[in-house]
C-alpha cells in the first residue's frame, strides 16, 4: 500500500486529496514502519487545502464531507512517536492561518476537534513540540472575533464556563523561554481584544483573574533581577555588562507595554486589578522604600532601579488612577513605606546627615538627591520629576502640589477661573506668585491619601503631609538652581536640569529671587574663568568650534518637548565624572584634556543660556563670539568667506592666496587642487579645495584638517 503512495499524480489535484484522505483512513496503527507516510500525508493535505482555498471551493467541501479533522484526531490518538504530533500541529496551524474563507474557519472551530487538540496531553518536555503547540494556539487566536470565539467556549446560561484556548495558553505565561512567553502574550491579547462581554466576565472572575496578579508578581521578580544585575555591574563591570542590562531593560519594557495593551482592551475591572496589583505587589512594598537616602554604595543600585521603574510605569501604563496614586504617595512620609517593607535592600539602611528626619516625604527625598546626590541619583530624580510633568494622566492639581506644574498651565487654569467668574482667579492670574490654591490641590491629594490608607493599608498621620503649591514650587526651583552650581555633576545631567527649569518657567525669570540670580551669576562667572584657561590648553584651536557646536545642541535640548536623556540612562552609570570643574590641572593624556574641555564647554553654554533666560532674552541660534580686538580685521577666514565655525567639506571658499598643488592618492592619478591655511582668531585649519570651473578664484572644500597652535 505504501509504495502506491509514490505513484505519479498531479500534486495539486482533488484526486490527490482524495487519495491521501483514503490512505489515512486505512491507517490503524502508527509505527516506525508507516510514520513517514503519515507525516508526508499530513503535510501534503495542508498544502492542498491552502491551494484549494485560493482556487477551488470543492477541496474544502470534500474536507468537510470526509470529516478530515476527525481523521487528524484519530491519527493523533494512534501515534506513539513525537514526529507525528509535531506534523499534525503544524498541519492544523497552516490550515488555520491560511484559510481565508470565513465559512471554512467556522467549520474548523464548530466541532470539538480543535478544543480536543488544545487540551490533548502532549509531551511538553520536548521543546520542539511545545514550540509547535504554542504556535498552534497563536494561529487559532489570530482568527478570533465575536462570532468565532463562541465556537471555542462552553456556555451555561449566559456565562462562559470553559475556554480551553485561554486557560491552556496562560499555563505557559511564565515559561523560562522568552519566545514562549511572547507567544502567550499574543494569544491573550487576541482574546482580550475580541470584546465579547461573556468572555470578559470569564477572564475577570476567579480563579482566572489571578493571572493578572501573577503577572505583576513575575514582573516584580524581573525587577529584582534587574537590580541585582545593576548592583553587580557597579561592583564588577565587565565587557558584556551594557548589552546584558539592555536585554533586561527590553524585557522589562516589553512587559509594561503588555500591561498597557491589556488595559487598552477596555475589559471592565481588569484595569483596577492591574492597578491594585502594581501598587500592592511592586510600588508600595518595593520601589518606594528603595528610594531611601543611604550612604551604603551597594544601595545606590536600588535607588536608580526604583527611579527607572517608576518612570517606566508612569510613561507606559496609561491608567489615571495609578498615576495619581503614585504622585500622591510622594507626599507621604518615607517612613510609611519603609517600616513594613524593605525595598531592594532591606538591611543596613543608614540615612544621610540632615535627611534623617522620620517625617521626610518621598518628594523631599527626590529634591535631596538633586541638591546632594551623586550624578546617578541626580539624573534619576530629574528623570522622575520630568516623567511626572509629562504624564498626561496626572491631574493638574497633583502637579501643582508637587511644585512642577508648568507656568503656562498655571496661567491657563487661572484664566479659565477668571472667565467663569471665580473670585480668586483674576487676582492670582496677575500675581507673580500665582499657583492653584491649597484647597484645589489639597482636596484631590487628600482623596488619594484616604484611598492609600483605607484600600492599601498604608498608615501615616495626615499632619505629616504638607502641601503648599507655592512653597513646593519654590523648593523645586531652589533645588534646580543649587544643582547648576554643583561642579561635581556631569554636563549632560545638568542639561536635564536645565530642560526641567525651562518647562517650569518658559517665559521669564519672575519666580527667581535675588539669591537665585546671584548664585547663577557667580556660577556662570566661575565657569567662564575656567573656560578662559582652556585658551592656554592643547586643544585651544578647537575651542570656538566646540562652543558653536555645543551651543546648538544645548539650545535644541532646552527647547525640545522631552528631556535630553531617557530614564534608562541611569542604569548605565556611574561612568566616573572624570572631568570635575573643580579640577583645573592639565595632567593626563591629550584625549583626557580634550574631553575635559568639551565637558567644560557644555556647562558653560548651559549657564550662558540660563543667564539669557533670567534676563528675559531668547537664546540666539549661534553664540555671539567676538575675536580678540588686536587681531587685524582682514583675517584669512574673512577673506576666504568662512564664518567663525570654520570651513566644512563641500562648502565654497575664495581661493585668493591659495597655493595650487597636485595630489596623488594612487600612482598615475593626480588631482589638481589648491592648498590654503585659514585662520580665525585663535583657530586655524588646513584646507584642500577644488577650483570651480564656472567661477574663477573660488573652489569647493574637499578636505579640512585642524591647525594646532594657530595664531594670526
Amino acid at each position: 500500500m505504501w509504495n502506491s503512495f509514490w505513484r505519479p499524480r498531479d500534486r495539486f489535484s482533488l484526486d490527490q486529496l482524495r487519495y491521501l484522505t483514503d490512505q489515512l483512513t486505512k491507517v490503524q496503527v502508527v509505527s516506525d514502519v508507516n510514520k513517514d507516510f503519515v507525516i508526508e500525508a499530513l503535510r501534503s493535505i495542508a498544502e492542498l487545502m491552502t491551494y484549494g482555498d485560493q482556487n477551488d471551493p470543492s477541496y474544502f467541501e470534500f474536507f468537510m464531507e470526509k470529516q478530515v479533522m476527525g481523521e487528524f484526531v484519530r491519527i493523533l490518538k494512534l501515534s506513539k512517536t513525537i514526529s507525528v504530533p509535531l506534523q499534525l500541529l503544524q498541519t492544523v496551524s497552516i490550515l488555520v492561518q491560511n484559510l481565508r474563507n470565513e465559512h471554512a474557519i467556522y467549520y474548523l472551530f464548530s466541532n470539538e476537534h480543535v478544543n480536543y487538540l488544545i487540551t490533548y496531553s502532549f509531551d511538553f518536555k520536548n521543546e520542539e513540540l511545545l514550540s509547535y503547540y504554542i504556535s498552534f494556539l497563536r494561529a487559532i487566536s489570530g482568527k478570533l472575533n465575536k462570532n468565532t470565539v463562541s465556537l471555542l467556549v462552553k456556555i451555561r446560561g449566559d456565562e462562559v464556563v470553559s475556554f480551553p484556548l485561554y486557560v491552556e495558553a496562560i499555563r505557559f505565561a511564565f515559561h523560562e523561554e522568552n519566545m514562549v512567553r511572547i507567544a502567550v502574550r499574543a494569544v491573550t491579547l487576541n482574546v482580550y481584544h475580541v470584546g465579547d462581554d461573556s468572555v470578559n466576565r470569564y477572564i475577570s472572575s476567579a480563579p482566572h483573574k489571578d493571572y493578572f496578579s501573577k503577572l505583576i508578581s513575575f514582573f516584580r521578580k524581573q525587577s529584582m533581577d534587574l537590580n541585582k544585575l545593576v548592583s553587580h555591574t557597579l561592583i564588577n563591570p565587565g565587557p558584556d555588562s551594557t548589552s546584558t542590562i539592555i536585554a533586561a531593560i527590553d524585557e522589562i519594557e516589553d512587559n509594561l507595554y503588555y500591561f498597557s495593551d491589556i488595559v487598552s482592551a477596555g475589559i471592565p475591572d481588569v484595569g483596577s486589578l492591574i492597578t491594585d496589583s502594581i501598587l500592592m505587589v511592586l510600588i508600595f512594598p518595593l520601589l518606594l522604600p528603595s528610594l531611601r537616602i543611604a550612604i551604603d554604595n551597594d544601595m545606590q543600585s536600588g535607588v536608580v532601579t526604583s527611579l527607572y521603574l517608576l518612570c517606566c510605569i508612569l510613561r507606559i501604563i496609561k491608567i489615571k488612577d495609578l498615576a495619581n496614586t503614585i504622585a500622591a504617595a510622594l507626599f507621604c512620609p518615607l517612613e510609611a513605606f519603609t517600616k513594613s517593607s524593605g525595598g531592594f535592600h532591606p538591611e543596613g539602611v543608614l540615612m544621610q546627615n540632615d535627611c534623617s528626619c522620620p517625617n521626610l516625604s518621598l518628594r523631599d527625598v527626590l529634591l535631596a538627591y538633586v541638591t546632594k546626590g551623586d550624578d546617578v541619583q541626580v539624573l534619576g530624580s530629574l528623570s522622575m520629576l520630568a516623567t511626572l510633568l509629562q504624564t498626561k494622566e496626572l491631574d493638574e492639581s497633583m502637579l501643582d502640589g508637587l511644585g512642577i506644574l508648568p507656568q503656562r498651565k498655571q496661567h491657563k487654569k487661572l484664566l479659565l477661573q477668571a472667565l467663569v467668574g471665580e473670585s480668586s482667579g483674576e487676582e492670582e492670574l496677575f500675581s507673580p506668585k500665582s499657583s492653584l490654591t491649597r484647597d484645589g490641590a489639597g482636596s484631590d491629594i487628600d482623596a488619594y491619601h484616604k484611598k492609600i490608607k483605607d484600600q492599601y493599608g498604608i498608615s501615616f498621620l495626615s499632619s505629616d503631609v504638607g502641601i503648599s503649591p507655592h512653597v513646593n514650587r519654590f523648593q523645586v526651583i531652589d533645588a534646580l538652581v543649587s544643582l547648576f552650581c554643583r561642579s561635581s555633576i556631569s554636563a549632560e545631567t545638568l542639561w536635564d536640569g536645565g530642560w526641567l527649569l525651562r518647562q517650569l518657567l518658559p517665559y521669564s525669570e519672575s519666580e527667581f529671587n535675588s539669591h537665585h540670580l546671584e548664585v547663577l551669576k557667580v556660577s556662570y562667572k566661575n565657569c567662564a574663568s575656567d573656560l578662559v584657561e582652556e585658551v592656554k590648553g592643547i586643544w585651544s584651536d578647537f575651542l570656538i568650534s566646540v562652543i558653536c557646536d555645543e551651543w546648538r545642541k544645548c539650545k535644541r535640548a532646552m527647547e525640545s518637548s522631552s528631556p535630553p536623556k531617557e530614564p534608562s540612562c541611569v542604569l548605565f552609570l556611574p561612568h566616573p565624572h572624570k572631568f570635575s570643574l573643580e579640577d583645573n590641572t592639565s595632567t593626563g593624556s591629550s584625549f583626557d584634556a580634550g574631553e575635559r574641555m568639551q565637558e567644560l564647554v557644555k556647562v558653560f553654554v548651559l549657564l550662558h543660556q540660563l543667564q539669557l533666560f533670567t534676563l528675559g532674552r531668547a537664546s540666539p541660534e549661534q553664540p555671539s563670539i567676538d575675536p580678540p580686538g588686536d587681531l587685524p580685521a582682514n583675517c584669512r577666514a574673512q577673506i576666504s568667506g568662512i564664518d567663525v565655525s570654520g570651513p566644512k567639506a563641500g562648502t565654497e571658499i575664495s581661493l585668493v592666496n591659495a597655493v595650487p598643488c597636485r595630489v596623488a592618492f594612487k600612482s598615475g592619478k593626480e588631482h589638481h587642487l589648491y592648498f590654503q591655511a585659514i585662520s580665525s582668531g585663535i583657530s586655524g585649519w588646513l584646507v584642500l579645495a577644488e577650483e570651480q570651473p564656472s567661477q574663477m578664484s573660488h573652489g569647493i572644500v574637499r578636505v579640512v584638517a585642524p591647525l594646532a597652535g594657530c595664531n594670526d
